[in-house]
């Protein structure tokens, strides 16, 4: 286009002559439409490319990004209908004023929150509260959600671990509402949902381990079952904030075949360390005799403590102490 522009003064439509502004505009165009054709052809993936992933990445971020959004306001209109009852609400509200007061303020407690809805639909963006609220008598409802940490004990499971060992397992979660739009308008009971996906996920858990690591490594465990619950309950506005491992309870052969093993062992250790200490105890003699023999008032020493350490007990044994050099010309004849 550039090209017929330029050799050529008429216009490609009828031969009308063009105008230098409308040369000018369309010089433009034309050079921005090559512009974006080199830049579409630069970019444009081949046969084979990553392509596909990429789409499949985009996809997949927008769908968790579709689940993550909450029922937080009222969308859309209430309606001709739905306008009229809240005119009439309000009206009955106005001429009753003296006593409908008492149904119109409402308290909402530091540890609440209060979510209204009118004629069904939410009607703020955030729960409302600590203090005072009003509300329509006729047309508004609220639930208060706690917002305290709250816990609850996980019953007894039992549990097949890896190495085909049964075992029962109780533990405690503790959990608080942040969202308190999303544990009303996501889940239709949150503290039931959140037990009951506090047990499977206990069983879920243990059945992948075996009991000797269940039993050395409870923390570890614990804090994979408390990301795994936080993860899940964010929708429902929940946040997990500790799980803990109580008990884990063996069956009673079990209990007498583990205390069997770790009395075999603690048996073997003990026959270990009494050889080691004679081992010590005969090179601590021989190391005596030896000084004995370079002395022999030693001998003679040894034997009057031995005799002073047996008359220091209450005892009836007679002892006759034989003088040591009687026995030396024995030994010299020999």
């Amino acid at each position: 286009m550039f090209s017929i522009y330029q050799h050529s003064p008429c216009d490609v439509r009828g031969g009308v002559p063009c105008s230098g502004r409308e040369l000018t505009l369309v010089t433009h165009y034309s050079e921005q439409e090559t512009e974006r054709e080199r830049v579409t052809h630069r970019h444009t993936p081949c046969v084979g490319h990553k392509m596909e992933p990429t789409m499949e990445s985009q996809i997949r971020k927008q769908k968790r990004q579709s689940k993550e959004e909450l029922v937080d306001v009222m969308k859309g209109d209430i309606g001709f209908c739905g306008w009229v009852i809240l005119i009439l609400s309000a009206f009955l509200t106005a001429i009753m004023f003296p006593l409908s007061i008492w149904f119109c303020v409402k308290v909402v407690k530091e540890y609440e929150r209060a979510v209204v809805f009118r004629l069904g639909r939410i009607i703020s963006g955030k729960a409302r509260g600590p203090g005072l609220m009003f509300v329509l008598p006729c047309t508004d409802t609220f639930i208060k959600v706690d917002l305290r940490v709250l816990s609850f004990a996980i019953p007894p499971q039992e549990i097949l671990t890896k190495d085909s060992v049964t075992t029962t397992v109780d533990g405690v979660v503790y959990y608080k509402i942040d969202n308190a739009i999303s544990s009303v308008a996501n889940v239709s009971n949150v503290h039931l949902a959140t037990q009951q996906l506090a047990q499977t996920t206990l069983r879920n858990i243990l059945g992948t381990q075996s009991l000797s690591s269940i039993l050395s490594n409870r923390e570890e465990i614990a804090h994979n079952i408390q990301a795994i619950l936080d993860t899940a309950t964010h929708e429902w506005g929940v946040n997990v904030e500790r799980v803990e491992m109580r008990d884990v309870r063996l069956p009673v052969q079990m209990q007498r075949a583990m205390a069997a093993e770790a009395e075999a062992v603690r048996e073997a250790r003990a026959k270990v360390v009494a050889a080691e200490g004679e081992m010590n105890a005969s090179r601590a003699l021989k190391e005596a005799s030896m000084v004995m023999m370079e002395s022999p008032a030693a001998l003679q020493l040894r034997y009057l403590q031995t005799l002073n350490t047996i008359a220091a007990e209450n005892n009836s044994t007679i002892v006759f102490p034989l003088p040591v050099d009687l026995f030396q010309g024995l030994l010299n004849k020999k």
